[in-house]
């Protein structure tokens, strides 16, 4: 049986506390090479959305937030490739012989490898169980709002991109060029994300990130138009 938000039973909580202290410590030794825009502390901002948004949707909180801690393992090197690896496939790799070696049934570890699998936006793997939707939702969040803004512009800055190509169509624009512009991301995935998300608690949490990320580019064009 496994162990949702809602249980408080002291030995099954001790051990789930010692089962993701494991799986942090390993974890976070992934990011030493990491770029800012997607390094540690993004991680821990998705395990703290996690939380929240599993407790409203009953999740397995063991493999929720173990998936929380492990979803972005793979992410240097998809940013190595220049985008041509999919760092949730990689980390699922990455992170099969570790969770294998986890003192939890066949089933609940095939879920965490699933919600690494599937977190990615642009992903080729839907999201099926509820943890997997959580984590979706709760790495999607982190990417739209005030701090999706700053993280766009992160990335930009992080592969030598200008700060607007107005005379550039952003459909047209290549990733990991100095054309992947913060404006660009917000074009061409960030605005679509509020309508992607799959939860009732991670569409109610989006509405308000989606509405002032929406102003802030409007206000964005403006002003680098010189007319506000």
């Amino acid at each position: 049986m496994s162990t949702s938000f809602t249980e408080k039973k002291p030995g099954i909580q001790t051990q789930n506390g010692a089962l993701l202290e494991q799986t942090k410590h390993f974890a976070r030794k992934h990011f030493n090479n990491s770029q800012v825009s997607h390094a540690w502390d993004h991680t821990i901002r998705v395990y703290r959305l996690c939380e929240k948004i599993g407790h409203k949707e009953g999740a397995d909180s063991t493999v929720l937030l173990a998936a929380a801690y492990l979803h972005d393992i793979g992410r240097s090197s998809q940013d190595a490739s220049n985008g041509n690896l999919c760092h949730a496939q990689a980390g699922a790799r990455i992170a099969r012989p570790f969770v294998n070696e986890l003192s939890l049934s066949r089933n609940r570890k095939e879920n965490i490898i699933h919600c690494i699998k599937s977190h990615r936006f642009r992903g080729n793997h839907r999201p099926e169980t509820v943890e997997a939707k959580v984590l979706f939702d709760a790495d999607k969040l982190d990417a739209i709002g005030a701090i999706g803004i700053a993280r766009a512009y992160l990335f930009a800055g992080e592969v030598g991109a200008r700060l607007h190509t107005p005379d550039i169509k952003v459909e047209e624009a290549r990733p990991y060029s100095e054309n992947d512009t913060g404006y660009r991301e917000y074009r061409v995935k960030l605005r679509k994300i509020r309508d992607r998300m799959l939860t009732m608690e991670g569409r109610r949490l989006a509405d308000a990130r989606h509405a002032f990320m929406e102003e802030f580019f409007k206000r964005f064009i403006k002003e680098y138009e010189g007319k506000g």
